[in-house]
């Protein structure tokens, strides 16, 4: 089969012939049918050869949806088939946080080697991919899979961290998402279809601003000096009760700290490398600073449930697995709008 291959520090990306897996005990075997491109693989893939944190080659693809088309000894609760979406996150499955659903924050994963797909373990940019347990599947039914699979990543983390603010978002206050991006975009519409909140989108990409204008934003902001006055005029000079940064580089993040009102969050989603120091006197009173990575299997169910009920969708760029590699040249040059997405079967 084919599979777009990170082979060596440094070096792009490349479509290589390798063997299907077959299926071990526990495990699924699927045809993928969607794959997301996400910024972070980018990331990875600038780590150098002594921090990386696992072997090469590696399949790349953190988002994956496809149809079982195998399960291994023991797979009862799915059945060859069926349409599902990859829940990125793998976790133990046994501690605390795994028992609520909230395999992002496993307690034990680094300890025994657990790797998400795509970011340890072989990932979707393939045609065939392995998942490790039933419990990393959840339903598709009749959505279009190209468009939901950004949902498991793209979606589900904006969706987390909009949740664990959900208590800020009340009818009256202000949300401020800074990058309209693959999961910005997303978290705009996210903001108008589950909260009360005044949503103001910023960005320093105009079309990207019409994008947010077209998905939901109540404002566009240039993300600049000028927009912590614009937040603060939208807001009688109060600032936003919740600021999500999709970019989490040192300028954005000091520019969502100083938009903040009293009593207010600020999510640093962004893989940008920025950070705040947080003291007394150093951000409002009352502030909360939180990273955050993915979010809960059932929150991706919920999310699914949203973006059938029509509440939600990815603005998606669709590409074949031939041209795999070509889309992490197109990201890194700044040339996609929303997210990118690899469809093996053409």
């Amino acid at each position: 089969m084919r599979a777009v291959q990170y082979l060596e520090v440094g070096r792009a990306p490349e479509v290589v012939e390798v063997p299907v897996p077959e299926p071990g005990p526990g495990e699924l075997l699927l045809r993928v049918t969607a794959a997301g491109v996400c910024h972070s693989d980018l990331a990875v893939m600038g780590m150098p050869a002594e921090v990386l944190p696992f072997p090469l080659p590696l399949t790349l693809g953190h988002e994956g949806a496809g149809v079982v088309e195998a399960v291994g000894p023991g797979v009862e609760s799915v059945s060859a088939g069926e349409a599902v979406l990859v829940y990125g996150p793998w976790g133990c499955g046994v501690c605390r946080e795994c028992s609520l659903g909230l395999e992002n924050y496993c307690a034990r994963a680094d300890e025994l080697g657990i790797r998400p797909p795509g970011l340890g373990r072989p990932g979707a940019l393939a045609d065939y991919m392995l998942v490790d347990d039933a419990r990393h599947v959840v339903p598709l039914g009749d959505l279009d899979p190209v468009q939901a699979v950004p949902l498991t990543d793209a979606g589900l983390t904006p969706y987390h961290v909009i949740r664990r603010s959900a208590e800020r978002l009340y009818p009256g206050s202000t949300a401020v998402v800074i990058g309209v991006g693959g999961l910005g975009h997303v978290a705009v519409q996210l903001l108008r279809a589950v909260t009360g909140a005044r949503v103001v989108a910023l960005d320093v990409r105009e079309e990207s601003l019409e994008l947010a204008k077209r998905v939901g934003a109540h404002h566009v902001l240039r993300s600049d000096e000028a927009a912590v006055e614009g937040v603060r005029e939208l807001t009688g000079g109060a600032g936003a009760q919740a600021v999500f940064d999709f970019v989490g580089a040192q300028p954005t993040v000091e520019l969502g700290a100083r938009m903040l009102a009293k009593d207010a969050d600020l999510d640093i989603v962004g893989i940008g490398g920025g950070a705040l120091p947080v003291g007394f006197g150093s951000v409002p009173y009352g502030t909360s600073v939180r990273v955050t990575y993915w979010g809960g299997r059932s929150e991706l169910l919920e999310l699914v449930d949203l973006a059938r009920q029509g509440a939600v969708g990815v603005h998606v760029e669709r590409y074949p697995l031939e041209r795999g590699p070509e889309v992490y040249e197109r990201m890194k040059a700044g040339r996609i709008q929303g997210r990118a997405v690899v469809v093996p079967g053409g």
